[in-house]
């Protein structure tokens, strides 16, 4: 997978984990307009402080990414840190330091050692290649246990455009942006407003709908360039072709990208759609949806493999959404288990029992109350996602 103008590159740098992938960096040969999505947790790690405050210039030229370490919650030391490593990276690779972003994930809390970066960045300048992006996905990794990454191209009135992405995350996963990092790059030539709306709105119907364990992180982004190395007529208000061709493909990759993030939940065995219709509009689905997502209760059910719909509408009744009870149809897959608020029997939650034997299925809530709608994507929880979150930080 290859961009047109940027290479990439990893290397063991130590920071927390030996003998593997944890530092990376993306660089494009040109400046390029640069736009983000960062968390809405209210403790905010420095590297996002210092990419949000860069990104007002809506231009940057790369990204350093480490793993094994937040650099979260670590004072006046962590945002010298962040931009000394910044600083770092300008230098090797000869640019204002303004145009570097920076991003960590990892063990909140913790000092940041500048030693491993001062000793392996000139080594990743030096390992810089155009084949590099499978390298970044893995060293973003923390408790995944799969790279992620995604491609595509589009046509753009008779040019071909190029939009390649790459995403962390496994645990402490909750819309609002979780603990997940996501790199975009593309070689389309697009304006800031419209990078930003396409970022923005596709980040709503993906990551946002995403969660494993209901936690909002400190740390997490979505960061996209967009050099114009393709040289496509330029994307923005004037070509609503070009800017709709654009967001669709942003809004695939995504997509796709918030889906094996779930999949790939700590511990996680199913991949659960939980579909909630018939609302009176679709802030109050994507509330009641959310909401049997997030229950631990019903998530337990489906690792047991338990068509124990009690736990759902239960849930359900505590969310924010108006419904009526008595109104209320459930449904996994396509096998009916309520109507009317009431459980169809044994024979039904037998076959029900036997959908949930699957790894992906939908859970699908009618509350036949009107026409909103909405998805959230969730997964089960497993005896090893208590495990993997104890044994954390030993």
């Amino acid at each position: 997978m290859q961009i047109k103008g940027f290479t990439a590159a990893a290397v063991k740098a130590g920071i927390r984990y030996r003998d593997r992938l944890d530092l990376a960096l993306i660089y494009s040969e040109s400046p390029a307009v640069a736009a983000g999505v960062f968390t809405t947790n209210k403790v905010k790690a420095a590297p996002l402080l210092l990419d949000m405050d860069r990104l007002g210039k809506g231009k940057a030229q790369a990204i350093l990414i480490n793993s094994g370490n937040a650099n979260a919650c670590t004072g006046k030391e962590g945002m010298r840190m962040a931009r000394e490593t910044s600083a770092m990276v300008a230098r090797q690779l000869g640019i204002e330091e303004d145009l570097v972003q920076v991003a960590s994930t990892g063990v909140i809390g913790q000092p940041l050692n500048a030693q491993p970066f001062a000793e392996a960045i000139p080594r990743l300048v030096a390992a810089l290649t155009a084949d590099g992006f499978d390298d970044v996905a893995r060293a973003m990794m923390t408790t995944d246990t799969v790279p992620k990454s995604s491609f595509r191209q589009i046509d753009i009135d008779g040019t071909e455009v190029s939009l390649l992405a790459v995403a962390k995350g496994s645990g402490m996963i909750m819309p609002d942006m979780a603990t997940m990092l996501c790199f975009l790059v593309t070689d389309a030539q697009i304006v800031y407003p419209e990078l930003q709306a396409a970022i923005r709105n596709s980040v709503e119907k993906s990551f946002n709908r995403i969660t494993v364990d209901g936690d909002t992180s400190t740390n997490d982004m979505v960061l996209a360039l967009a050099n114009g190395a393709a040289g496509n007529r330029w994307i923005d208000e004037d070509n609503p072709e070009g800017r709709e061709a654009f967001a669709v493909a942003v809004a695939s990759l995504f997509k796709e990208l918030a889906l094996k993030i779930v999949a790939d939940g700590e511990g996680a065995t199913k991949l659960v759609t939980i579909r909630v219709v018939g609302a009176r509009d679709d802030e109050g689905a994507l509330n009641a949806a959310q909401t049997i997502a997030n229950s631990s209760l019903v998530k337990t059910a489906f690792f047991g493999e338990d068509a124990n719909w009690g736990r759902i509408i239960a849930a359900l009744g505590r969310s924010d959404c108006l419904f009526d009870p008595e109104r209320v149809a459930i449904s996994f897959d396509d096998v009916p288990m309520v109507r009317d608020g009431v459980g169809l029997g044994d024979k039904a939650e037998e076959a029900c029992t036997d959908v949930l034997k699957k790894d992906r299925f939908t859970v699908t809530v009618d509350l036949q109350d009107g026409s909103g709608t909405a998805e959230v994507y969730t997964c089960d929880f497993s005896l090893d996602y208590v495990k993997i979150n104890a044994d954390y930080r030993s």
